[in-house]
C-alpha cells in the first residue's frame, strides 16, 4: 500500500505549517517515503502544482514521474467504475462535470487500480455541488486519510537541529 498526496496536502503544507524554508524535514520524509515506494502522487497534482509557478512548483518539477506517477494502462476501466458511480449518486451535474476535469478524478483512479491510500485535506460533505474525494473514498471502499493520520502512522518525526 502506498500513500497518493492530494495537491492540497502539498498547497497547504507549504503556506502554513511545512514551508519549505523553515521546515524542510516534511520535504525530505516525503522524499525519503518516496524513494521507499510509499509517498507518491499522480502527474495532474503535479500540473495543478506547476502552474502556482513558485518555489513548490520547482520542488515538484524536480521529483519528476518517480514521484508524481504517469496513468497506466490498469486505470482505463477503473475511470469508467468511478465515473459510474458518480453519476448514480445524487450530485449535480455541474460538480459531476467538474470532477470528471480534475486531478480528483484520476487521484481516486489510480489509488482504486492499484490498493493506495489517498491523503488529503478534504473531509466529506453532503453537499450535492461539489464532490469531495473522501466521499467518493466512501462509496469505492479506498482508503483516505489527512496527512497528519498518515504522519502519525508512518511515525514521521522532524527533530530540531541546527542549521547547515
Amino acid at each position: 500500500m502506498a500513500y497518493l498526496l492530494d495537491a492540497n496536502v502539498f498547497i497547504q503544507a507549504k503556506n502554513l505549517h511545512y514551508g519549505l524554508d523553515f521546515c524542510p524535514a516534511f520535504w525530505e520524509w516525503l522524499i525519503a517515503g518516496n524513494q521507499a515506494k510509499r509517498v507518491f502522487s499522480i502527474e495532474k497534482i503535479c500540473d495543478e502544482i506547476a502552474s502556482g509557478d513558485d518555489e513548490l512548483s520547482e520542488w515538484a518539477a524536480e521529483r519528476g514521474d518517480g514521484f508524481f506517477l504517469n496513468p497506466d494502462p490498469s486505470m482505463l476501466p477503473v475511470l469508467g467504475s468511478v465515473s459510474s458511480w458518480i453519476a448514480n449518486q445524487h450530485f449535480e451535474q455541474a460538480a459531476i462535470a467538474t470532477f470528471l476535469q480534475v486531478a480528483d478524478y484520476y487521484l481516486v483512479a489510480h489509488a482504486l487500480s492499484h490498493g493506495d491510500t489517498i491523503v488529503t485535506h478534504e473531509v466529506p460533505s453532503d453537499s450535492r455541488k461539489k464532490i469531495k474525494i473522501p466521499n467518493v473514498c466512501i462509496g469505492l471502499s479506498i482508503k483516505c486519510m489527512s496527512p497528519y493520520e498518515m504522519l502519525r502512522r508512518e511515525r514521521a518525526l522532524f527533530i530540531l537541529g541546527s542549521r547547515k
